[in-house]
Parts: structure tokens; sequence; C-alpha cells
């Protein structure tokens, strides 16, 4: 665990100390989540994705979903079941 001192800067401002940034893989423009848990702040590194992509994934999910349930999409028990199939075994 890294812990180091930082200072409420103007505008609310904090910098997060380099260490963690590298630590963390953080880049300039990254998004993150900051919210209060019983007087401790959190802050943490989240992914945003456009409303759109989510959309198509969630009809791709239930379409699989649909398919499993039909039997036509097939259920592999293991990685190895999957790459037989694949190869043709």
């Amino acid at each position: 665990m890294i812990s180091m001192l930082a200072e409420l800067r103007a505008k609310s401002q904090i910098t997060i100390p380099k260490e963690l940034v590298d630590k963390l893989g953080l880049s300039e423009g990254d998004k993150m989540e900051i919210y209060e848990r019983d007087g401790i702040i959190c802050i943490v590194p989240v992914a945003v994705y456009p409303k759109k992509y989510l959309d198509e994934l969630r009809e791709e999910i239930n379409d699989t979903k649909a398919k499993i349930a039909s039997g036509e999409q097939p259920v592999f028990d293991n990685v190895d079941a999957l790459f037989a199939k694949l190869e043709g075994n």
C-alpha cells in the first residue's frame, strides 16, 4: 500500500502522487469515480463506454443466451473442448 500526503488546492484539485499513477497505469484524461464512505474519500479508475456500444453488447449477449437456450449455440465444458471443436476434432 502506498500512502502519501496530498494537499487540497484551488478549485478543489488534488494531485495524485506519481508512484500511484505509475502503479495503476493511469494517464491524463482517465476517468475516476469519486465517492465518500464513512468519512473516507474513495477514488476509483473507471472505463466509460458510449451508450450505443453498451446497447449493442447487451443485444449480442441476449441473442447468445437465446441461442444457448434453444440449443443452437454450442456450450463447452472447458477451453480444450472449444479448441477441439474449432479444430474439427
